[in-house]
């Protein structure tokens, strides 16, 4: 057996959760005695055999040709679409269909959802993050493929984060961290920025700056506010970025929706208190354990961020993630869909 891993090329580039997702699971899969690699796409002589498997993250332009080519060639590929949308099912279902319309009378479009669900519909099987996803797919695209939900990971590693190397650093701990980008219209920062300087408590942002005029104006906000502590982007496996999970009262993502949100899977582990959008299957994941909030309201976000340092730091939520999304779980179970298929 032999699995290629595969996505768009700006993958990396955006140093976002699916990325972080495909080098947990080359790694945790290679531990497992699997064959697996990351498709070199400038490689001439690759030849695909019956027992090969493409395992394709995102299902958009980025990897549109990629699927097609697979099919093409003899081969097999599953597909994690990593996709989701805050209109209703019936919105999308209708806005898909006239989409599907304008392709057919003109010859050579293409839409975003018509990519996805041709992607998706070529696959041998759909992998969503969660249900939510699931639903999505079926309900709003029209997906009409087999399904099976494999959660999302998390390192094990966060369990173990030395608090004091935040804390000696910057001289603060039990203060509210998000960690993710500033400036991308679903991660809400704006809001969550205003929130941060309405609470009358140390705050930390750990983030990527996007590049546009909503990142530019995240940064003027911040330097604007008396209780907030910005850090531009720590690479993932820079101890200090375990040691602020380690150290903080309650991590903060009350995003537009999440997937579930790999930071906040990761403070979880690492003991924090979580308040996070309720919107893309985020309760699969915390379960009754987290805070919920409307992530549209400023005043809700504030309210909810007060009530949770009110809050001791509970244990459940810890446990409850370490029992069930440690990457080694999610490549077993992985793993024995791939021999299902094969």
């Amino acid at each position: 057996m032999k699995i290629y891993l595969a996505s768009n090329q700006s993958l990396m580039i955006n140093r976002g959760g699916p990325s972080y997702k495909l080098i947990q699971l080359h790694s945790e899969l290679s531990r497992l005695g699997i064959d697996v690699q990351f498709f070199d796409m400038w490689n001439a002589d690759n030849k695909y055999e019956k027992d090969e498997l493409f395992h394709i993250f995102t299902a958009g332009i980025g990897v549109y040709h990629l699927a097609e080519n697979i099919i093409q060639n003899g081969a097999k590929f599953v597909v994690n679409p990593i996709v989701y949308n805050r209109n209703s099912y019936k919105k999308v279902r209708a806005y898909s269909t006239f989409q599907r319309i304008v392709e057919k009378m003109l010859s050579g479009t293409h839409s975003d959802f018509g990519i996805t669900r041709k992607i998706c519909n070529s696959a041998e099987i759909v992998l969503p993050n969660t249900i939510e996803e699931e639903k999505y797919l079926k309900n709003g695209l029209g997906v009409k493929n087999k399904f099976k939900v494999i959660h999302n990971g998390v390192e094990k590693r966060f369990l173990y984060g030395n608090s004091s190397i935040f804390t000696k650093k910057y001289g603060i701990n039990d203060f509210l961290l998000y960690v993710g980008h500033l400036g991308q219209k679903r991660k809400n920062s704006e809001r969550i920025i205003k929130a941060f300087s309405k609470i009358n408590h140390p705050c930390v942002i750990i983030a990527n700056v996007m590049n546009n005029n909503s990142g530019k104006k995240c940064i003027k906000m911040i330097k604007k506010s008396k209780n907030i502590l910005f850090l531009n982007w720590v690479k993932h496996d820079d101890p200090l970025l375990a040691s602020a999970y380690a150290a903080c009262h309650t991590f903060v993502l009350p995003t537009l929706y999440e997937t579930p949100g790999r930071a906040a899977l990761e403070a979880s582990l690492a003991g924090a208190n979580v308040v996070i959008t309720p919107f893309g299957g985020t309760k699969e994941y915390f379960a009754d354990l987290a805070d919920y909030v409307n992530p549209y309201s400023v005043k809700a976000i504030a309210h909810s961020l007060e009530n949770s340092l009110n809050k001791t730091k509970n244990e459940k939520l810890k446990q409850h993630i370490q029992a069930n999304f440690l990457w080694k779980n999610i490549a077993e179970e992985t793993l024995k869909m791939y021999k299902q298929i094969l």
